[in-house]
């Protein structure tokens, strides 16, 4: 027997590992889960032919990828990676509109402590709460038409979801 133990696919296969085993540098004995759940997903075979079709400074990533990608398959079988990305950026387009949200929140805060500056004359104070509501409103609807519209939500033509729009966040 040698002095070095196999690699883990060499191990799993119940194999001997020799001098120039293609997995021994990407999948040492210590870690037999790696080689293990990518051998499940894709196949002893299929792994050698991609890492032998790789120049050795990249075989590294491929690897790193390729276990990545096989926990992710064992997780959603369906979609792998692209369900995660996909899930992502679902959760990027959500933070996106509530930031939009909470600055238009906060231009509708400011107008309201500015509104001296802004009230139009001609429209009128309401007396009896102490608030120019008709240029509270107007002040609103300059909010509204101020955000970005680069910003891309989804497909729908309102760049608001439907339970936003029930609820007022300003009245």
């Amino acid at each position: 027997m040698g002095g070095t133990p196999p690699c883990a696919s060499c191990k799993l296969l119940r194999r001997r590992c020799a001098k120039d085993c293609i997995f021994a540098p990407f999948f040492p004995s210590d870690e037999p889960h790696k080689f293990a759940i990518v051998h499940k997903v894709f196949g002893a075979s299929n792994v050698s032919k991609m890492l032998q079709d790789l120049p050795f400074q990249q075989r590294a990533d491929a690897v790193s990828s390729l276990v990545y990608e096989a926990n992710a398959r064992i997780r959603d079988p369906v979609y792998g990676c692209v369900g995660a990305i996909s899930q992502l950026q679902n959760q990027v387009k959500q933070l996106q509109m509530q930031l939009a949200m909470a600055h238009a929140e906060i231009l509708c805060f400011q107008m309201q402590n500015d509104s001296s500056s802004l009230v139009n004359p001609q429209l009128g104070v309401d007396d009896d709460d102490g608030g120019d509501n008709k240029s509270f409103l107007l002040n609103n609807n300059m909010i509204m038409t101020s955000i970005p519209q680069s910003m891309n939500f989804s497909s729908s033509s309102s760049v608001f979801p439907e339970s936003l729009k029930r609820e007022s966040l300003w009245i």
